[in-house]
């Protein structure tokens, strides 16, 4: 009987034991929580900046952009003709 006791309270210590490390582990959790997300939107605003970057300097949008301005100036030129 004193066998099946002492097995009992073991257990129930050992128990206990692991749920005190777990609770310190969902501690540790939220602690760092702050940390991985101020870095997942560090590196989502530098993967953002660059892919801005590549944007600004492709082909589609440099002639775009000189299409537009050449349209730009071609109006300017008509409603300064339209004035005269």
């Amino acid at each position: 009987m004193r066998l099946y006791l002492a097995v009992a309270v073991l257990l129930l210590a050992f128990v206990a034991y692991t749920e005190a490390q777990e609770e310190v582990n969902m501690a540790e959790k939220f602690n760092n929580l702050g940390a991985e997300v101020t870095e997942m939107t560090k590196n989502l605003g530098e993967k953002v900046k660059t892919a801005y970057q590549n944007f600004q300097t492709s082909d589609f949008a440099v002639n775009s952009k000189n299409w537009f301005e050449t349209q730009l100036e071609r109006a300017k030129s008509k409603f300064g003709e339209l004035t005269n």
